[in-house]
């Protein structure tokens, strides 16, 4: 089959052998499956992949709650007292949820040039390392400048998590598996809401002079944090290739067992044609799109609590009424990835499903009186169900993207676009509209209505270049090697598959788009 110009460099062609590759232009998994022609039988792949479950899913889970409870400390701590202690003005307590973004958004493409680089489970050790120590750091802080600072740490390393997760759920799993294992990470995010909830709670009934409530919670989730970092440095694998708990045997099963995914496992070299391919890709820009304009609203996490309390509950009613939205939003993921994942091609409608129950609650926390706590109470719940949506299309955006230095691209500007909506989010919230809030509200409806409809139209894209596809005639397959290595030291030349020739989703033209 005949390939864009600029795909394979470094090649030689031999008559008898077909196209012999250098290393650096395939996937790191090629030299493990080089030369495999077995199928593996479904009964083995299922126990590799519970094998790496139980290995990685627990960390990733773990990490996910941590990373979303420590950047909202800063929205537990408004209720704790930090804003009074450090003498916050609302502008500045908005402006250290925007820098959060901001930092984040500018470490973003450099953190997902590290993460291609370096060994993915170390780089992001590192980054939790640095984290931690930025946390704790908060309770040192006296003003405003101080916690600026550590905020923007926080920003900088944030950059890692995400990104990293992405790359290693591809790495480790087929695409039906990544929307379900992205959705059980992420939907940590709720676990995290609720545990910060109940420390705050707890943190409230501490009484030690010269040290506040709000700087305990810090110290604490900075503790929590730091013994995660370590963890994750002796525990959590950089690859299928080279993970410690897999055989060198499971090792090339691990890696055949994604050959669906037509996505390989990894390469180290930076490839520029596939970075102009990322930034001159329609979908690129449609899935930054919809995660700038869904994460707007994303800026409720910090005003939560003085939302809540402006409802007209005490602060300890407060601490324990926000342990609810994390509730919804695990009921929400959970139930929209176990959709998404057993309806084939469902992605879109179900993530534009789930954006209609907080449209309901968007119209009634305007339209209900003043006096009726509880109804406001309820609508403001109702907001956060529309999470599925941004879980999705990040699945989505990995399974649809193939080519590592491509997929570094995309996800560095998806999460970019993230970190925009996000940073934009808390300049809604100005004291001129307390107590309604009316404009941000407005704000937040107008982003829900656009983005289910970007959802679709993703979907109407993808379907389409599908088809196109489908049309083309089939070229007979040319064959690839590669040198390998045998156990005797014998340099031998293999046949390896399209699949881990490190090729782009447009490339690659069997590859198809899943919906």
């Amino acid at each position: 089959m005949s390939l864009e110009s600029g795909v394979l460099k470094d090649q030689k062609h031999h008559d008898h052998a077909g196209v012999s590759l250098s290393t650096k232009d395939v996937d790191t998994g090629a030299q493990l499956v080089a030369g495999l022609t077995s199928t593996l039988h479904p009964d083995e792949a299922l126990r590799i992949r519970r094998k790496i479950d139980r290995h990685i899913m627990p960390l990733m889970c773990i990490l996910y709650w941590v990373q979303f409870m420590d950047k909202t400390t800063l929205g537990s701590a408004a209720i704790l007292g930090i804003q009074q202690a450090t003498h916050l003005t609302t502008n500045e307590y908005n402006w250290l949820g925007t820098v959060f973004y901001l930092s984040y958004l500018v470490f973003e493409y450099p953190q997902n040039l590290a993460l291609q680089r370096f060994p993915v489970g170390k780089w992001m050790s590192i980054n939790i390392f640095v984290w931690a120590v930025a946390l704790a750091s908060h309770a040192a802080c006296k003003n405003f400048a101080g916690l600026l600072v550590v905020r923007l740490l926080l920003g900088v390393c944030e950059g890692s998590i995400t990104a990293g997760f992405l790359i290693v759920s591809s790495m480790f799993y087929t695409r039906t598996e990544q929307t379900l294992r992205v959705g059980y990470w992420f939907l940590m995010n709720g676990t995290a809401q609720i545990i910060s909830g109940f420390i705050s709670f707890g943190t409230l009934h501490i009484n030690t002079k010269g040290f506040e409530p709000w700087q305990w919670l810090m110290i604490i989730t900075g503790l929590i944090t730091l013994i995660l970092a370590i963890s994750f440095w002796f525990l959590f694998p950089d690859s299928p290739t080279n993970a410690w708990f897999l055989t060198p045997d499971e090792r090339a099963k691990a890696v055949q067992r994604i050959k669906e995914n037509q996505t390989g496992v990894e390469n180290k070299h930076f490839k520029m044609e596939q970075m102009i391919e990322a930034l001159t890709d329609p979908k690129t820009w449609l899935f930054a799109l919809f995660s700038a304009l869904d994460n707007v609203p994303n800026s409720l996490t910090n005003q939560q609590t003085l939302i809540l309390a402006s409802f007209g509950f005490s602060a300890l009613q407060t601490t324990l009424l926000s342990c609810v939205p994390g509730v919804i939003e695990i009921l929400t993921i959970f139930t929209g990835v176990r959709l998404a994942a057993r309806r084939p091609n469902s992605r879109a409608y179900v993530g534009a499903l789930y954006f209609v129950p907080s449209w309901l609650g968007i119209l009634l926390v305007n339209l209900l009186p003043w006096s009726n706590q509880t109804g406001l109470l309820i609508s403001q719940y109702l907001t956060g169900v529309s999470v599925p949506g941004f879980v999705l299309s990040l699945s989505w955006l990995n399974s649809v993207t193939a080519g590592h230095t491509k997929k570094v691209v995309t996800n560095a500007i998806m999460l970019s676009a993230y970190c925009i909506g996000n940073a934009a989010g808390p300049f809604m919230w100005k004291t001129q509209y307390k107590p309604r809030n009316h404009v941000p509200w407005a704000v937040i409806g107008a982003c829900y209505v656009v983005c289910p409809i970007l959802l679709l139209v993703i979907r109407a894209v993808l379907v389409r270049e599908n088809k196109i596809r489908d049309a083309e005639p089939v070229d007979d397959e040319e064959e690839y090697v590669i040198e390998k290595i045998t156990e005797d030291g014998k340099r031998v030349e293999v046949k390896v598959d399209k699949e881990f020739l490190d090729l782009t989703d447009r490339q690659n033209r069997d590859f198809r788009y899943v919906l």
